[in-house]
């Protein structure tokens, strides 16, 4: 007699997409590739989200039957529970295991696409030990922190169409490059291609034109969270950036996780942020908040699978709060999609930075890898990041990977 065949949705006992996660995203199958539908990861399977509200009478039915996240991020927090109860509910009451389980594509099945449209996308630089990291090789004989860091979380705003998923090939950049014994600038491909481990936060509920968002409001906006690795052609970014900042050494692509892990499912994960030296404006002071703004994400990042660094997310010195109530105070609003990056994320350690512009400093000390030295990114490699989170009960809760090859110039 045939065993059985185990169904997915009895899982590993600590998979880390297991029902305490369930992550959002969007699919096709190899039978439909043009049709794009919502779904939620669980273990190595995706449930077709619509499909399972629609056969079990949801009243979100509608609202999950869309191509991408953002009517579902765009209805507000009471959406955003009602649903995710209900997607626990559908994969772990036994009753509804006939129901679900012809729903359940394997991954290794399906095309993961882009799960929001993108609004705007901002990026900040929230690091005390990145940027002081990166303020020692560029201004070794001056402060490594400029004055107005430790006051408010800087950042640029970037480029949304250059937002792609994890696994979309990169170009490598061409642009102005000049060093500083060079007499004048070249124009070529960058030779000084760089990672950003970071993370990335959606924005779902929006706000109105003039009205600043409270920290105490992040949760009624920021739907989740994912990995983004803002990749960075550090040679253009230094010829270009004084006096108005990063522009086309950051613009050719961004690179986020296929997955959006919601807020909800990241509770055990809370902390404190790290204790400011400094007094903080009202507006930004979070001193007397009951939620606690930091996130303890272990983040791992590998080049052809060499991993080179763990950078650990619970140090950043700005909280994904205080980056919002920056990004509105001035009264800018914010919309459906919008997403801001944490800037790089790096820790005390030196197998802690995330960006070879620290590990190597600025190519200074190489990376020794199994195929050769490393000082910046070569045309083939590829870098994955990957990343986890406490969750209750003493179970893990995985961040989707993001990875990305390095392809020639065009």
């Amino acid at each position: 007699m045939a065993p059985t065949q185990q169904s997915p949705l009895d899982l590993a006992e600590g998979d880390p997409f297991g029902p305490h996660n369930l992550p959002y995203g969007v699919f096709a199958t190899a039978d439909e590739p043009e049709r794009r539908r919502l779904g939620v990861r669980l273990g190595d399977h995706v449930l077709d989200v619509g499909a399972a509200a629609e056969a079990l009478g949801s009243p979100y039915a509608t609202l999950l039957a869309r191509p991408n996240l953002n009517p579902l991020l765009a209805a507000g927090r009471t959406a955003w529970h009602d649903v995710r109860r209900a997607l626990t509910a559908w994969v772990t009451i036994p009753s509804h295991r006939s129901s679900i389980e012809p729903l359940l594509h394997p991954l290794g099945d399906v095309t993961l696409h882009l799960p929001y449209e993108v609004a705007d996308y901002v990026d900040f630089y929230a690091s005390e030990h990145h940027a002081t990291n990166v303020g020692r090789i560029f201004r070794p004989d001056g402060d490594a922190l400029t004055p107005n860091w430790k006051h408010l979380p800087i950042g640029y705003h970037g480029r949304s169409g250059t937002i792609v998923v994890s696994g979309t090939d990169v170009v490598r950049p061409s642009g102005q490059r000049k060093a500083p014994a060079d007499p004048a600038p070249v124009f070529g491909p960058s030779v000084k291609l760089d990672i950003e481990a970071e993370v990335g936060f959606v924005v779902g509920k929006p706000s109105g034109l003039g009205t600043p968002v409270a920290l105490s409001d992040f949760p009624e906006h920021v739907f989740g969270l994912s990995l983004l690795n803002d990749w960075s052609a550090r040679d253009i970014q230094a010829w270009e950036y004084v006096p108005l900042g990063p522009f086309l050494g950051k613009s050719f692509a961004t690179s986020v996780s296929a997955w959006v892990t919601p807020l909800e499912a990241l509770e055990a994960a809370r902390t404190d942020p790290p204790v400011r030296d400094f007094a903080l404006l009202p507006y930004l002071d979070d001193s007397a908040e009951e939620d606690k703004g930091g996130y303890d994400i272990r983040i791992t990042v590998a080049v052809n699978g060499h991993v080179i660094a763990e950078p650990p997310f619970a140090t950043m010195y700005w909280t994904a709060a205080q980056q919002l109530a920056q990004m509105t105070v001035n009264g800018a609003s914010l919309r459906t999609g919008d997403l801001y990056g944490s800037g790089t994320v790096s820790g005390p350690e030196v197998h802690q930075r995330g960006s070879l512009l620290e590990l190597t400093w600025n190519g200074r000390d190489p990376l020794e890898l199994p195929e050769g030295k490393r000082t910046f990114l070569e045309d083939g490699d590829v870098v994955t990041m990957t990343a986890w989170a406490p969750g209750p009960d003493g179970t893990r809760v995985g961040l989707g990977e993001v990875s990305g090859r390095i392809v020639s110039a065009a």
